[in-house]
């Protein structure tokens, strides 16, 4: 099957803003209906990482915080930034570490997900913890976190009910939810 034919022409990109996080740029551009316009693109300089722990008894561990740019707390799955060019599995044994002093004998990967795809082209992978060994957090000085403990068809449930709104941790703890916790 040959790829789709892209219908967008790119005029003229330019930087609009950068920082360590994110950059962003402007791209002059004609549609697919030929019309002249502006696409503005946020690109992220790290891979979203969430990882969904899960023990032998069924229960996982979501992560609470504040969240500045909704201005709003949040529950979510364990997540963080992988550097681009270092393995996944590398950075999701890390942020389980950090955020809930976690460590799993067992990985798996069980999705990837393009967050908001119509203005953004960061790419997340949500991946499982199993085999779990509990130890001491080590959060980043911007982490201000609560831990809470619970079956996994309770976070489920929150998804559900509209208790847990971050994209990855939605898409994440359903698929985790079909794979694991219905068997």
């Amino acid at each position: 099957m040959s790829a789709p034919h892209n219908p967008w022409v790119t005029l003229s990109t330019r930087e609009v803003y950068d920082n360590p996080w994110i950059r962003v740029r402007e791209d002059q551009v004609l549609n697919p209906k030929g019309g002249r316009g502006i696409y503005g693109v946020v690109s992220f300089k790290n891979i979203a990482i969430g990882i969904i722990p899960i023990d032998a008894d069924g229960h996982t561990w979501l992560v609470g915080q504040y969240r500045y740019s909704l201005n709003e707390y949040s529950w979510e799955i364990p997540m963080g930034g992988g550097k681009i060019g270092v393995p996944i599995l590398e950075s999701a044994q890390r942020e389980l570490k950090e955020e809930t002093g976690f460590t799993a004998g067992r990985w798996t990967n069980i999705m990837k997900i393009h967050t908001s795809n119509s203005v953004t082209d960061e790419a997340g992978y949500v991946l499982l913890a199993e085999e779990l060994t509990a130890g001491e957090t080590e959060m980043e000085e911007t982490e201000e976190l609560a831990l809470r403990k619970l079956p996994l068809r309770e976070a489920y449930e929150m998804v559900m009910r509209g208790e847990i709104t971050d994209g990855i941790s939605v898409a994440g703890l359903l698929k985790a939810w079909l794979l694991r916790g219905r068997a």
